[in-house]
């Protein structure tokens, strides 16, 4: 596996989404932040600006859902374009149902878990999901302080994938910078989510370099 850079749109501007997302073109993914102000407090966007990111950007986009009900409204991400969509431990009722629909629609399946949340309970179902994404932040708002004991989490996750000889991605959202790069990548992480370190650095694409330049150096999977 190599490691994927997925800025966050979520520090972007949102009056020049094109633009900011002209600005990460050698990034590997767009991480597009839904939330719908009830499974998480914050309130961003939904289906229709979705659907036209996926039409103006030439990324994969990477849709994180920190919604209600995903069992309904995955789908409909799937359906306007979404390489892959994550959605939570907490929000879902049928995990592996979901998963397999998203696949069987040419969409990426990913599971997402919180920080309080383990991840030993999903070990059974590894193999439904391409991806596993494992936040370093309380979801619901960009710019926090990154969570290093996370770390244990990812490692533990990395070994079973390992072990288990799965193609499975790990992706870490949460306080992603050129400062704690290396530190996630070694933990096993190969999918790295920036939002305010690419967004918020004078030139977003050398950020992104930076970052996987640090996180390649240090990925031990």
């Amino acid at each position: 596996m190599t490691i994927q850079i997925a800025p966050s749109i979520l520090s972007a501007d949102f009056c020049n989404l094109e633009r900011d997302l002209k600005a990460i073109a050698n990034a590997d993914l767009v991480h597009v932040d839904v939330m719908d102000h009830h499974f998480v407090p914050n309130l961003t966007l939904g289906e229709p600006i979705v659907g036209r990111i996926c039409q103006v950007t030439d990324l994969p986009v990477d849709v994180h859902l920190m919604i209600e009900d995903p069992d309904r409204w995955a789908p409909e991400y799937a359906k306007l374009g979404a390489a892959s969509v994550s959605f939570h431990m907490g929000a879902t009722h049928a995990p592996v149902r979901l998963a397999r629909q998203l696949r069987d629609m040419g969409c990426k399946a990913c599971f997402a878990v919180r920080p309080a949340e383990p991840v030993e309970p999903i070990f059974d179902i590894l193999d439904e999901f391409d991806m596993i994404l494992v936040m370093t932040v309380e979801p619901g708002f960009g710019g926090q302080k990154f969570l290093d004991n996370q770390m244990a989490k990812v490692r533990r996750l990395r070994d079973e994938i390992t072990r288990r000889g799965l193609n499975t991605h790990i992706q870490v959202d949460g306080g992603v910078s050129p400062k704690t790069a290396h530190i996630v990548a070694e933990a096993g992480a190969d999918v790295l989510v920036a939002g305010s370190a690419v967004y918020g650095a004078e030139n977003p694409a050398q950020a992104i370099d930076d970052i996987r330049d640090k996180a390649e150096a240090a990925f031990r999977a």
